[in-house]
């Protein structure tokens, strides 16, 4: 038995609603700068009188979604050993009780999370925008894109494929800040992208006019731009001269450490493909059922995009005080801060329905001024108001199994809901058509959040939540 000295030495968990709360929100507020990149760029393209330009702008984000959200474990990868990294070096200071140790040397470990995560980021942006031509052909023949929505996709993703390397690499940035509980500096890089894009959109759009070409630089522009922000946040974090930040220590680019990186999230990456697929494969109903459906699922979609991102702000609230409460074997708190941020949870998602019933008139008007497709996303508005309600689960209990780092289980729900969607989803589809692809939309948020419930009702009931934990 290990001694309970130093576990009752530390101060219990903080699980008041207030703190739950006050993790949330500053990474709520950061993340509802991302999705405004392609809320921009939609909404701009809606407002050209082309149906087909909307389609393919639908068609662009979702291709680029399924390339480059399957390497979203460079955030995830980054987020963990950055925190790792921070804690041991509190560890090895209070060890040692010098607190005037060099800088530079305190921050190597961190400064190498970062440097291997952007090398690793760059890497696979520069395989991605080499393979650029082939990439765009088969991945808008997969979505089904009828000739005029796949030209105006095309045009889109031949500039924006540019900016895959910064955007691969913000990816990098957004962990590595919030591994270390910097959100305030994701808040910066965020927010300065989503404003620095929609001047630049505007610009190339209506002054130079390029048409959807513009709407991409613009995008591409800003996303480099956040690259060099990000650098420069980074480089006043840890407090170095630009040549110490891009000055690589050889014992820490060491291969396992290079691997480590990679195959510390296989599960995650496993996961996310198959739900960036499933996304894909309803990208390609709307396909099949016309430029017009898919128009307007293009503007309706982007709803889920918001609420996705501002619920995860809960999901990291359920990740860092679940992962504390699993570092610490306390399972009595685990399942306090399981049912409190499950409350939040749903609170939010209430919360942001009302919000979109409310504000869903006025969205859609802004989103598009082509009468058909305001009309049709208009008939389907209940749907998407609902999206928030329907997923909230799905993204709680995420945050709850990444805390838990059970990324086995991660997976393996993921392939078991994916079993039971694809062919669900086609016979909805066949059944009733743009009803049936919502109701699909419906399903893959439904299914995540009965599969994940049903591992952890499982471990619950049958001795404890330890056996979900990896290193019990």
């Amino acid at each position: 038995m290990p001694s309970t000295t130093p576990t009752s030495a530390m101060p219990p968990i903080d699980t008041r609603y207030a703190r739950i709360i006050a993790i949330a929100v500053p990474v709520i507020l950061a993340n509802l700068a991302m999705p405004l990149q392609s809320v921009i760029d939609t909404a701009i393209v809606g407002n050209m009188n082309d149906a087909a330009k909307l389609a393919g702008m639908g068609l662009a984000i979702q291709l680029l979604s399924l390339l480059l959200v399957s390497f979203n474990f460079l955030q995830y990868a980054s987020s963990g050993l950055s925190a790792q990294a921070l804690g041991q070096l509190a560890e090895n200071n209070h060890a040692l009780g010098n607190h005037s140790k060099n800088s530079s040397q305190k921050q190597s470990p961190l400064l190498s999370i970062l440097q291997r995560a952007l090398l690793l980021a760059f890497a696979i942006g520069t395989i991605l925008l080499l393979a650029k031509p082939w990439l765009i052909v088969y991945g808008l023949q997969a979505l089904a894109a009828n000739p005029e929505s796949g030209l105006a996709a095309k045009t889109y993703l031949d500039v924006r494929f540019w900016g895959v390397i910064a955007e691969l690499m913000n990816f990098a940035f957004i962990g590595w800040f919030a591994g270390q509980g910097k959100t305030r500096y994701m808040l910066y890089q965020q927010g300065f992208i989503a404003i620095l894009n929609i001047i630049l959109t505007l610009f190339f759009v209506y002054v130079m006019d390029m048409g959807i070409g513009g709407v991409a630089l613009g995008t591409t522009i800003a996303f480099w731009s956040g690259v060099v922000l990000a650098l420069w946040l980074s480089r006043r974090h840890l407090q170095l001269t630009w040549t110490a930040l891009f000055t690589a220590d050889p014992q820490h680019f060491a291969k396992e450490k290079k691997l480590r990186l990679f195959s510390l999230n296989k599960d995650i990456f496993i996961r996310t493909l198959v739900l960036t697929l499933s996304f894909a494969w309803v990208t390609r109903l709307s396909a099949q059922s016309g430029d017009l459906v898919l128009a307007a699922n293009a503007i309706l979609l982007q709803v889920l995009s918001i609420s996705a991102f501002a619920l995860d702000g809960v999901a990291v609230s359920a990740e860092t005080l679940t992962g504390q409460a699993a570092g610490r074997r306390d399972w009595r708190r685990f399942g306090i801060i399981v049912k409190r941020t499950g409350v939040v949870s749903y609170g939010l998602a209430l919360g942001l329905s009302l919000i979109w019933w409310l504000a869903m008139p006025a969205y859609l008007q802004m989103m598009t001024n082509i009468e058909q497709v305001f009309q049709l996303a208009s008939i389907y508005q209940g749907y998407a108001i609902l999206l928030p309600l329907i997923g909230v689960g799905a993204y709680w209990l995420d945050g709850v199994f990444f805390g838990l780092t059970a990324g086995r289980v991660i997976r393996n729900a993921a392939l078991m809901w994916a079993v039971i969607f694809f062919p669900l989803s086609w016979m909805l589809y066949q059944q009733w058509g743009m009803t049936g692809i919502w109701l699909s939309v419906w399903s893959i948020l439904l299914l995540r959040m009965l599969v994940l419930s049903g591992f952890l009702y499982y471990a619950h009931a049958n001795g404890g939540y330890e056996t979900l934990y990896p290193s019990s």
